[in-house]
């Protein structure tokens, strides 16, 4: 079945996925998953170094902790959302219950928000909709 989901290994390179997260158990189960599916994944722990690294790398999806150091996720969204022609794929993922932080989410341009913990099929499956 997973291999039903595999990413179309054609001649074109596999599509570039941005994990920020400061939570490193975290991070591996995600860049596990991602990487078995074909995605090739770039990490950054915390927000200045993963907005640093959306500039930089130019992923096809960020994915993306509410809760960091340095800079917040909601901060980071909103530099992407403001900073790029073209628009990113964005998941904001969060271990946060209020509903006020997700329609803020909502309102700067986030594409899926995911409530931790989550299943990660929940996550690959917003990874593989966004994506498509």
């Amino acid at each position: 079945m997973a291999d039903e989901k595999r990413v179309e290994s054609s001649a074109q390179s596999p599509k570039r996925i941005l994990l920020v997260d400061d939570d490193r158990e975290i991070i591996e189960s995600m860049r596990i998953a991602l990487e078995a599916m074909g995605y090739k994944v770039l990490i950054a722990r915390d927000g200045n170094q993963g907005l640093a690294l959306a500039e930089r790398e130019d992923p096809d999806l960020v994915i993306l902790d509410m809760m960091m150091p340095k800079r917040s996720g909601f901060l980071v969204l909103e530099k992407i959302r403001r900073t790029r022609p073209v628009p990113l794929r964005i998941i904001m993922v969060t271990a946060n219950e209020g509903n006020r932080h997700k329609a803020y989410a909502e309102m700067l341009g986030v594409d899926d928000y995911i409530r931790k913990p989550f299943a990660m099929d929940r996550l690959l499956d917003s990874v593989s909709r966004l994506l498509a």
